[in-house]
């Protein structure tokens, strides 16, 4: 009967607790078989959100003290130079520590970029490490070198995606190669993913107010030319004022918004403000000298005094309450 290796144990021990953390993550894992492992012992799909991404990584693992270094780990390149400087998905070494019961991580394909001739052993950080607090961080960062290196990979099925990942390990495909122009744009989006997901829906919130601002620029003029046909002050003080109420009640509304509330009144008042005064200079747009236009100067200046001081007063107060309710809940 054959005999099992010794060293099977230990080579087991790290491929086994790689894929165990990759899955318990749900990016999918396939093993190479034995009889065609050239210096990867699996190829890994990324997902993210349950749905699979087209950045596919081969691994090679080791095990075992031979690969420790006093300064960190090690793994030897051997006759695979070549290989993993040309692959076309990102060939990464990992090493486990079986005393610690730790996995450490290198990009091969990017460091043997770096060099003409084959190091013999590419070192591994022993501060780069791999588990379930830096996994995510692992496939942020990896994925982008695979989409700045021009690796991805798109296919109809699984089944199909990793033939061509297989297929990718010999060499660069001009024909599927990404547009550089935008690849840098997508490494940044890639790594500030959630952040730019926050700011995207800040920006759609914060669409009336663009528009707000939008209106008032166009109708600045307008505005002045009102002013200054309907009685003898300084016109731009008043816009001024006028404009500085109207967006302090946006930005109220947008903020309102963020923090999960309709400010329904603050709302009602805004359009009411903005569809009278915004519609002056179009119903009158060379002013009145008459009561009409001293009306609505008039208007003009106390309005926006009196407005701004009953908002800050009222949110003062709102927030106020909020705290105090958060305090007494507390106790």
């Amino acid at each position: 009967m054959s005999t099992v290796r010794s060293s099977r144990r230990i080579e087991r021990a790290g491929v086994n607790a790689l894929r165990a953390l990759l899955e318990e993550h749900d990016h999918i894992v396939q093993e190479i078989d034995g009889g065609n492992d050239h210096g990867e012992d699996m190829i890994v799909n990324f997902t993210r959100g349950g749905k699979r991404t087209g950045y596919w990584i081969a691994i090679q693992v080791k095990s075992g003290k031979k690969y420790k270094r006093a300064n960190g780990y090690a793994i030897p390149v051997e006759d695979h130079f070549e290989d993993w400087r040309q692959s076309r998905i990102p060939i990464i070494g990992v090493v486990y520590d079986m005393k610690k019961k730790e996995l450490f991580w290198v990009n091969l394909t990017e460091q043997l970029r770096s060099v003409d001739d084959s190091p013999g052993w590419v070192q591994v950080a022993n501060v780069s490490r791999l588990n379930v607090e830096t996994v995510h961080e692992f496939c942020a960062e990896v994925s982008a070198y695979a989409g700045d290196a021009r690796m991805r990979i798109r296919a109809g099925s699984q089944e199909e995606a990793l033939a061509e990942a297989v297929r990718a390990r010999n060499g660069l495909d001009p024909e599927t190669a990404p547009n550089p122009l935008f690849e840098s744009m997508a490494d940044f989006t890639l790594k500030h993913e959630e952040r730019l997901h926050v700011i995207l829906r800040d920006v759609r919130r914060s669409i009336p107010v663009q528009i707000l601002v939008l209106i008032m620029v166009w109708e600045w003029p307008r505005q002045i030319r009102f002013v200054e046909g309907s009685m003898d002050i300084s016109p731009i003080p008043w816009v001024m004022s006028l404009y500085s109420f109207m967006l302090l009640m946006a930005l109220t509304i947008f903020f309102e918004f963020r923090a999960g509330r309709v400010p329904r009144e603050t709302g009602s008042w805004l359009s009411l403000i903005a569809s009278n005064f915004l519609w002056l200079p179009i119903m009158d747009p060379d002013g009145d000298r008459g009561w009409w236009g001293t009306t609505w100067i008039v208007a003009g200046v106390i309005i926006p005094s009196l407005g701004v001081k009953f908002l800050i007063v009222s949110f003062i107060g709102f927030a106020r309450d909020r705290k105090k309710k958060q305090l007494q809940s507390g106790i």
